[in-house]
């Protein structure tokens, strides 16, 4: 393969990908509002010479070009957040800028600049003659992520019927290679009371008192050391004598465990409340399922002493697509980890390395920060990992154009730079693999 030719191809391709990217941006698109970029990125797609573009029946946009065996998936999810309060912006978050180096607007390290490398990355195959009968390449632009990561996998696997061999997310590694993330649950617990009038509070059953019981123990399961006797904490995980998978936990980092929300009922501000319910947002290490995550909240030492009055459930999300589908999931996004010696580890390390070397790269701004960090790492957010190797064990590698700290920030931009180092690193990743 001729890595200095898959370089100067990419380099080649800058101006389309600023361009690409900056009409992306143009383009308002927060989750189940997605067919605007869907359209502008299968215009795209044909525009480069795709071999088939199709939109399945959730909104996703999928083109594929090859004909090989092996199908080799590149994934980005085409969904952004909201801006938030416009005021912390400091330029229009859809009309962005651009100088010598950024690109600014919502959605540009998260992540539409993924897609945008994707695309170029096919085409540098293409241009450069680097399919062949072993691989066939799938870009998909992914919906509804930002709400529910890994839903769109979960219909493109069990709908569509499509199995990829390997898949590469494209969610924003600050120029390193990601192998894994912790994974993470949305927990609810209900707590029952009885209400009276105010004025003779022992007359009810206070259930906003129960439940400040049983927040000081969800407190301490996320900050107890493991042997503290009354809540072991969290921390336990890192450890061998209580988790098998202690060593990829320790790669991962540990699980935590934090109140998100709070809810109440109660007939007035004169009375006792009858209910109390809190969301809780619990980031899972490698070793820890839902199964196990819901027993220890329903373990802890409140929630025994009031069990007859709790309820501790996992949320389910359903909410329609832009194209009105409505394909329900539990609220549940499992940790994944892709061994360090597995063959798509090596293959995209190899891709890397023959193209730019032993550390990380990218725009000046950004080089003290990435050469600080291993070239192989792990994410500290959850991606669509979380159902295509999380729930269905295809195995899944990380590398794409940004910065996580960008992600859901004002002022987000992206780097020009990454978008041609990724689209380089696609087009030879495919051939590293197949050799």
């Amino acid at each position: 393969m001729d890595f200095e030719a898959i370089k100067k191809a990419a380099a080649g391709y800058q101006a389309d990908m600023n361009k690409f990217l900056r009409d992306l941006i143009a383009i308002p698109g927060e989750s189940a509002d997605e067919k605007g970029h869907v359209m502008r990125i299968k215009e795209e797609m044909e525009k480069v010479g795709f071999d088939e573009v199709v939109i399945d029946g959730m909104g996703n946009v999928m083109g594929y070009m090859g004909s090989g065996k092996t199908l080799i998936a590149f994934d980005g999810h085409i969904d952004t957040v909201g801006i938030g309060n416009k005021n912390n912006w400091k330029f229009d978050p859809y009309e962005g800028f651009e100088d010598d180096t950024q690109i600014g607007g919502r959605g540009g390290s998260d992540q539409l600049g993924g897609t945008v490398s994707a695309v170029y990355g096919a085409k540098i195959m293409k241009d450069l003659g680097l399919l062949n009968d072993k691989f066939k390449i799938l870009v998909v632009g992914s919906v509804q992520e930002e709400d529910c990561d890994g839903l769109c996998w979960q219909y493109i696997i069990n709908e569509d019927k499509v199995r990829p061999d390997f898949v590469v997310s494209s969610e924003p590694t600050d120029g390193g290679i990601y192998r894994g993330q912790r994974g993470r649950m949305e927990i609810r617990i209900d707590v029952k009371g009885v209400s009276c009038h105010g004025s003779a509070p022992e007359r009810g059953d206070n259930a906003i008192y129960k439940m400040a019981d049983i927040l000081q123990d969800v407190r301490a399961l996320n900050e107890n050391p493991a042997d503290d006797p009354h809540v072991k904490g969290l921390a336990k995980m890192l450890l061998k004598e209580f988790n098998p998978e202690w060593e990829e936990a320790n790669f991962l980092g540990r699980g935590t465990v934090t109140t998100s929300e709070i809810f109440f009922t109660s007939p007035s501000r004169c009375a006792v409340a009858d209910s109390c319910a809190v969301s809780l947002d619990r980031r899972m290490t490698a070793g820890e399922t839902w199964q196990s995550c819901l027993k220890e909240i329903e373990d802890l030492p409140a929630v025994k002493k009031y069990a007859a009055d709790v309820k501790v459930s996992m949320y389910e999300y359903a909410r329609p697509s832009w194209t009105g589908l409505t394909y329900p999931i539990e609220c549940y996004f499992p940790t994944w980890v892709l061994p360090k010696d597995h063959k798509v580890t090596k293959a995209m390390e190899k891709a890397y390395t023959s193209l730019f070397g032993d550390a990380r790269i990218g725009a000046p701004e950004t080089l003290a920060m990435r050469t600080a960090r291993p070239l192989t790492d792990k994410w500290t957010f959850s991606t669509n990992g979380v159902s295509i190797m999380g729930r269905n064990g295809i195995p899944v590698i990380g590398f794409g154009p940004g910065a996580e700290a960008q992600a859901h920030a004002p002022n987000e931009v992206t780097y020009k730079q990454d978008l041609a180092t990724c689209a380089a690193v696609y087009a030879a990743l495919p051939g590293c693999y197949c050799e």
